[in-house]
């Protein structure tokens, strides 16, 4: 257990580092930087709730198909699409 709490201090310690490095290198100054920060997080904040919405469609047709006896089919997952 101790060996977890070093490696979490660790792991903590380098974010930090990393995070200041980052900014104190950044290319633009500090309020474009979060502004640009502030939209990503947006964005993907609003993709996951749509992915979420997506799949709770999807959970309540399986129900509802479930609850008048239906047989359900599962749809394997689809596969991340990566952005480029």
């Amino acid at each position: 257990m101790r060996k977890f709490f070093v490696f979490l201090a660790g792991l903590l310690v380098g974010v930090w580092t990393g995070g200041m490095l980052s900014l104190i290198f950044a290319p633009e100054p500090g309020s474009e930087l979060q502004v640009r920060i502030r939209e990503g997080v947006e964005r993907l904040v609003a993709e996951g709730r749509s992915a979420a919405e997506v799949r709770r469609h999807e959970l309540e047709e399986q129900l509802d198909s479930f609850k008048q006896g239906r047989p359900i089919t599962l749809q394997p997952a689809e596969e991340p699409v990566e952005a480029a």
